[in-house]
């Protein structure tokens, strides 16, 4: 493995947010939209390139300026976050070694989390925090391991190949795990002082 070549994100922005009633990756949070949270904390960690797996009818914003963020637009959301993250990993580019799995609902995920996976890369082609027995994103695929989100389907992503496949994953202990926002009442949680 060479620690030295880049390694990418994928940020899966793509939902519907029925359970928020409008579209979340707009919805602020300390002056910064929720996907531009997680956009931040790609870049700060030095990841590249940075991927943005969006809805089609969600433009750039302006606010992104000269970041080189590849913006992805998904036809198909309904069909779960499964689209979203085999169109993300195909845009990843062969440069790429690894790419950083950040929902674009965990506005919270700051650059110590993505480096901590980063520093447990190793013999397994998996990296997934650990907390009370559950992983979860973010995570880290090796690109030996891309090749398993052909298997995921519908809106569970990666979960169940996790679970199913132990031997893949590097577990990561971690305190607890990025809160995400699926409501309106859990981005009010969040911006409680």
């Amino acid at each position: 493995m060479d620690r030295s070549a880049p390694v990418g994100a994928v940020i899966l922005a793509a939902g519907s947010s029925r359970r928020f009633g409008s579209a979340k990756q707009l919805a602020m949070l300390d002056g910064r939209t929720l996907l531009e949270h997680a956009i931040g904390a790609a870049v700060a960690a030095g990841l590249t390139p940075v991927v943005a797996v969006v809805p089609t009818w969600l433009t750039r914003p302006s606010s992104l300026g000269g970041e080189s963020v590849q913006w992805v637009g998904n036809p198909s959301p309904e069909r779960g976050v499964s689209v979203s993250l085999r169109l993300g990993l195909r845009a990843i580019g062969d440069e790429a070694t690894a790419a950083v799995i950040l929902l674009g609902d965990q506005p919270y995920v700051g650059p110590s989390i993505i480096e901590t996976l980063l520093a447990a890369r190793g013999d397994r082609p998996i990296v997934a925090g650990e907390a009370d027995g559950v992983l979860a994103p973010p995570l880290l695929l090796e690109r030996s391991a891309f090749a398993l989100a052909e298997a995921a389907s519908g809106d569970i992503g990666l979960r169940q190949i996790l679970r199913d496949n132990p031997e893949l994953v590097r577990a990561v202990p971690i305190d607890r795990h990025p809160p995400d926002v699926d409501t309106p009442d859990d981005l009010a949680a969040l911006e409680r002082p």
